[in-house]
């Protein structure tokens, strides 16, 4: 069955109507318009209006000839390409089929017109033009297909790398973690073969409250530590997975910070950190207790951490629709490509390979902020300390 998809047009240009209607009527078929033009300025016109699989010229036309439009055609970029035809009642002796082709036609018919080969040779004209468009979708298609597979290959490179990216966070968090849950547990073992060593020489002398209440304070430091880095990686899943949990109520977050500071300053002290700190009036807003909690304590952690044993700072304050914590030390410092990445998840700054923790605490504070839909911010340079910047929105601008 015959595939009109592309339809074909025709050009049939000559000066007199009655051979336009009889090579119209020969020519009409399905899925082929045809349009006349009776001079060659008339075809020209269309020409410009329309996309021809081929074109009849009578030769013989006054004004402007066949072979005269044929050139016109021929130098013109947009009809450069369409195939030609020439018919001519003139006798053979004129040679006009010889001149013809010297114009670039493609073939030359004499009138009368046999109807039956006319047909044949516009048949064949017409399926090589649908022939070549359908060739032209199918290289567009190609082409579209081979930019989307581009595309694709991009998109699967990229995701190659950042499997491979995942699979080295991977590799460097359980490091950093069997290293960090190490430390306590090593801490506690040692700590309970020791007191079962005094245990077995019946050495009762070694449990002395003074001594006992040594034991529990160091074993109680351990694991604190060790709940805290559970605890961190328990928060990466939940922020992960959308599930972190924020349960807002009337809080003042001045008594909430004193009591957070106040809890710190036993091991601020024990690691030379004198804590700064004085209470405000009070400042309440709508948060998650717990949460701005965990943030202020990844805070102070962070700056006993880095603060090279130098005083540290804390701060509240509020403006009429923010409330603002500030934490500052005075230790390394962040150098500036640090600062592009303290907030990503197992990112710590250049300089504290040897501190403890996970590079988890700055993360999961800001996306404990963002939660509450405020900010954290950071200000520091390299030697110089760091200044964490706590900004929550107060009741009613959330």
């Amino acid at each position: 069955m015959p595939d009109y998809t592309d339809d074909a047009n025709l050009l049939i240009v000559d000066d007199l109507p009655e051979n336009l209607l009889a090579l119209d009527a020969i020519l009409r078929s399905p899925g082929v318009r045809v349009h006349q033009a009776e001079s060659a300025e008339q075809a020209l016109e269309l020409l410009l209006q329309h996309e021809f699989a081929l074109a009849i010229l009578d030769v013989q036309m006054p004004g402007m000839d066949g072979f005269q439009l044929a050139e016109l055609m021929r130098g013109t970029e947009r009809t450069k390409q369409i195939p030609i035809v020439f018919v001519s009642a003139a006798g053979r002796e004129l040679n006009y089929a010889f001149k013809g082709y010297e114009s670039g036609a493609v073939d030359f018919m004499q009138k009368p017109l046999d109807t039956h080969a006319v047909r044949s040779k516009v048949s064949v004209f017409v399926d090589l033009y649908r022939n070549r468009k359908r060739l032209a979708r199918q290289l567009e298609a190609l082409e579209r297909s081979r930019r989307e597979q581009e595309v694709l290959l991009d998109e699967l490179r990229s995701i190659k790398g950042e499997l491979e990216d995942a699979v080295r966070m991977r590799d460097d968090f359980m490091s950093i973690v069997s290293h960090e849950l190490k430390t306590p547990l090593n801490t506690l073992i040692l700590e309970v073969q020791l007191r079962k060593l005094q245990l077995g020489r019946n050495n009762f002398a070694a449990f002395s409250e003074d001594k006992l209440r040594q034991m529990v304070d160091k074993d109680e430091r351990q694991i604190q530590s060790l709940i805290r880095l559970i605890d961190d990686m328990l928060d990466v899943s939940r922020i992960r997975t959308g599930k972190l949990s924020i349960r807002p109520s009337r809080v003042d977050l001045g008594k909430l910070t004193a009591s957070v500071v106040e809890n710190f300053a036993p091991q601020m002290e024990a690691s030379g950190c004198t804590l700064l700190f004085q209470r405000p009036e009070p400042i309440v807003g709508v948060w998650d207790e717990f949460r701005i909690e965990q943030v202020l304590a990844n805070l102070l952690t962070n700056a006993m951490r880095y603060g090279a044993g130098k005083p540290v700072q804390v701060n509240v304050n509020a403006s009429p629709t923010t409330a603002c914590i500030e934490v500052s030390d005075q230790g390394i410092g962040i150098n500036k490509k640090s600062l592009q990445r303290i907030f990503c998840q197992f990112e710590r700054a250049e300089g504290s390979e040897n501190s403890a923790g996970l590079g988890l605490g700055l993360f999961i504070a800001e996306q404990i902020v963002k939660a509450h839909n405020g900010r954290i911010q950071v200000e520091s340079e390299e030697g110089k300390g760091a200044l964490f910047r706590v900004l929550l929105p107060l009741a009613g601008e959330s």
